[in-house]
């Protein structure tokens, strides 16, 4: 979907200008740093969020999988935990060491802590939970239980041959 601005020059001329998905929310985040959730966010947070990775979730048969790309983390500066039914996924991309002489141009990567937390359902097997770190995505697979997985039932017909 496609707008059109009418934009009038100082000669009095208009121009039609074509915008392309826009969008005012992303506008606000933008221009005014206004995020409509972050009023979840827990208040005066001391941290502020400059590197938030985002996060894949998906169900298949057998588990939920949570994928997220994270370029440049290391293994050591991720921690998968659970606490009940929540899985928290934290970690840290520290940014590179300026040296002087050193001259930025641009610095438009994100560096910093991030921490997500995820509630699952309760058919989740807690105990086989596996993480993975692979060319920059981790991968972390949370098997259901035995009894979530669905099964087939056979039906009988009930009919008895007679004999």
């Amino acid at each position: 979907m496609a707008n059109v601005a009418v934009q009038r020059k100082e000669n009095g001329d208009t121009a039609a200008v074509a915008r392309r998905d826009w969008d005012p929310y992303r506008v606000m985040r933008d221009m005014l740093r206004w995020d409509p959730f972050r009023e979840m966010a827990p208040v005066l947070s001391a941290d502020v969020v400059s590197y938030a990775p985002a996060f894949d979730v998906k169900e298949t048969k057998e588990s939920f999988v949570f994928k997220a790309d994270v370029p440049g983390i290391k293994e050591q500066d991720i921690d998968v935990n659970i606490t009940g039914n929540r899985l928290t996924i934290a970690g840290k991309r520290d940014a590179e060491k300026e040296d002087k002489g050193e001259t930025f141009y641009a610095y438009e990567r994100s560096y910093g802590s991030f921490t997500r937390t995820f509630t699952l359902p309760d058919q989740t097997d807690a105990a086989n939970i596996k993480a993975e770190l692979k060319n920059g995505e981790l991968t972390v697979v949370v098997p259901k239980t035995p009894a979530a997985v669905a099964k087939r039932i056979p039906v009988a017909t009930g009919d008895k041959p007679k004999a």
